[in-house]
C-alpha cells in the first residue's frame, strides 16, 4: 500500500514545518541550556569563568545543580516558539521569493527568505520589549546569523551534492541525505557564530549593565575581543545545536515522505536547475 504523504506547500505541509522547527529548536536548546549560562558569564565576567571547565566548575561549586540550568524553561518554550516561526517562514519565503524572483540568484531568495527568522528570534530572546532595548545589537546578531545561517545551509548542501557526491539528492539513500544536512547545518552554526559573536558580545554587556551604551560596550571589550571573546564556547554551543536542529527538522520531514532541505524545489525544475523532485513511491 501506498504511504499517504503530505503535499508540499500546502497549508499541511508549513504546518509540519512550524511543528518540526518548535521540536528541533526547544528541545536543542533545552539541551545545551549549562553551556549557554556558562557562555554569557564568560562574555560578561571573563576573569572569573577564564575556560569551560573551570568555568563549569566555579558554577558548580557556587550554586549547585540549578545555576547551570538557570532559565531553562524560557529557553524550550521561546526557543521551541522562535523555531517554528523559523522554519515555517523560511520554507513559505523561499517558496514565495523563488516562484516571483525566478531569474534571480539562490543566494539573493536565500537571503530574503532568512530575513524572516530574525524577527521571531528577537521576540524569543528578549519577548516585546526586546525591538526597542538595544535594537541595534539585537538586530546586529540575530539579523546577520540568520541570513548568513540559512544562506550557508543552502550553499552547503548544493555544494556537497554537485562537487562531492556528485550525484543529485533523489539518487542518495536517506540516510546520506541526513549526513549531507548535518554536515551543512555544522557549516552554517559555525560561520553563523563568527559573523555574529562581536554583537552578540555587545548585546551580553547591555544587558547585564556592564556598559549604558554601544560605544561604551565596544570600548569595555576592546576591538580584537569583540570577535574572540567567548568564540570557542559559542561555536561549541552554536554548532551542534544547529546541526541538531536541522536533523531532527528533516528527520521529521522524511518520515513524513518529504524530501531533505536545501535547493529551490517545483518551480525550478523545469528549468533543469536542480534535481530536487522525489521519486514516486
Amino acid at each position: 500500500m501506498k504511504t499517504k504523504k503530505v503535499e508540499e506547500f500546502t497549508a499541511g505541509y508549513y504546518g509540519l514545518c512550524t511543528a518540526g522547527g518548535m521540536l528541533s529548536a526547544g528541545t536543542t536548546h533545552l539541551a545545551i541550556t549549562p553551556l549557554d549560562v556558562l557562555k554569557v558569564n564568560m562574555q560578561v565576567n571573563p576573569i572569573k569563568y577564564s575556560g569551560i571547565l573551570s568555568g563549569f566548575s566555579t558554577l558548580w561549586r557556587e550554586g549547585g545543580p540549578s545555576a547551570l540550568w538557570r532559565g531553562w524553561s524560557g529557553k524550550f518554550f521561546g526557543y521551541g516558539v522562535q523555531g517554528g516561526c523559523k522554519f515555517g517562514l523560511y520554507e513559505y519565503f523561499k517558496k514565495l521569493y523563488g516562484d516571483a524572483l525566478v531569474d534571480q540568484n539562490k543566494g539573493v531568495i536565500f537571503f530574503l527568505s532568512s530575513l524572516a527568522d530574525g524577527f521571531p528570534k528577537l521576540y524569543a530572546n528578549e519577548g516585546l520589549s526586546g525591538f526597542y532595548k538595544g535594537l541595534f545589537p539585537l538586530w546586529g546578531r540575530n539579523l546577520p546569523f540568520s541570513m548568513i545561517m540559512f544562506s550557508t545551509f543552502e550553499h552547503s548542501v548544493d555544494l556537497m551534492y554537485r562537487n562531492v557526491i556528485q550525484r543529485r539528492k533523489e539518487d542518495c539513500s536517506k540516510s546520506e541525505q541526513l549526513a549531507v544536512t548535518c554536515l551543512a547545518g555544522y557549516a552554517a552554526g559555525a560561520v553563523g557564530t563568527v559573523i555574529s559573536n562581536p554583537a552578540d558580545n555587545i548585546v551580553s554587556s547591555l544587558y547585564n549593565k556592564k556598559a549604558d551604551t554601544v560605544r561604551q560596550a565596544v570600548k569595555k571589550i576592546g576591538l580584537v575581543n569583540l570577535f574572540t571573546r567567548s568564540l570557542p564556547v559559542r561555536i561549541a554551543i552554536v554548532g551542534p545545536v544547529v546541526t541538531l536542529q536541522w536533523f531532527f527538522y528533516d528527520t521529521i520531514k522524511v518520515l513524513s515522505g518529504l524530501p531533505t532541505s536545501g535547493g529551490l524545489r517545483r518551480h525550478q525544475e523545469d528549468r533543469g536547475l536542480i534535481g530536487c523532485e522525489a521519486t514516486a513511491q
